[in-house]
């Protein structure tokens, strides 16, 4: 039982973890594979880590530190399917652009559509043509809420380890994934369509930077029906 315990609590330091790295740590303490297996079984029913998706998991209280830490959602939303970036309504959200209510966290992947709905959240991914997944950056997100005395200590070292950066795209890629699926890849819509389609969606567009803007309509432009 103390192995169990003194796994749970390296668990605690972890912003996410996947069941090699607990079978790694498991051997660091003796343990075979087959009993890891058994505390991962013991640690979800207890609530004690929750899962992301088969095969990966975060420790409820580190979680429960940092819920309110929205570089926690996103750094969690590049994790959950790998490649990845922020974007449409949460990206928007993020830069200020729009008041709407967000419930779940959306990125854009070149990979299939998919949604995860988890104890942290629900993980929305759009698939995007291979063509169109860029214009998104790295960015520096806040650094979680530490869970451990030890790592308190030494502030310099583990404060870099848990630092929670995210892939998210520019303001004008983000508006261009929203429309881009909105309008099914903007069939039918023409270059005076898109002002009405912005306001109805109440994004403030003019509180985005004036080359954001001219990004924005030059990417929509090759997509218009206006011949």
């Amino acid at each position: 039982m103390k192995s169990k315990k003194n796994l749970l609590e390296q668990l605690k330091s972890l912003p996410y973890f996947s069941k090699d790295i607990l079978c790694q740590l498991g051997k660091q303490l003796g343990l075979a594979d087959a009993t890891v297996d058994t505390y991962i079984s013991r640690f979800l029913k207890h609530k004690e880590i929750l899962q992301l998706k088969k095969g990966l998991y975060i420790s409820a209280d580190f979680f429960s530190k940092n819920r309110s830490n929205i570089s926690y959602s996103f750094y969690l939303a590049n994790i959950i399917r790998t490649p990845s970036y922020i974007s449409s309504w949460s990206a928007l959200q993020f830069y200020n652009l729009t008041t709407e209510a967000i419930y779940s966290t959306t990125s854009v992947t070149p990979k299939v559509t998919r949604s995860y709905k988890t104890k942290a959240g629900i993980f929305t991914y759009q698939s995007i043509k291979e063509e169109l997944f860029l214009d998104f950056s790295l960015t520096q997100g806040k650094f979680a809420s530490l869970v451990s005395p030890a790592l308190s200590a030494e502030k310099s070292v583990d404060r870099q380890s848990v630092k929670l950066d995210f892939y998210i795209a520019s303001p004008s890629k983000a508006l261009f994934d929203l429309l881009y699926f909105k309008t099914h890849q903007f069939r039918g819509v023409r270059s005076k369509d898109i002002k009405a389609l912005v306001e109805e969606l109440r994004i403030d567009i003019d509180e985005m930077d004036r080359r954001e803007r001219t990004k924005f309509y030059t990417m929509t432009k090759k997509y218009l029906n206006d011949e």
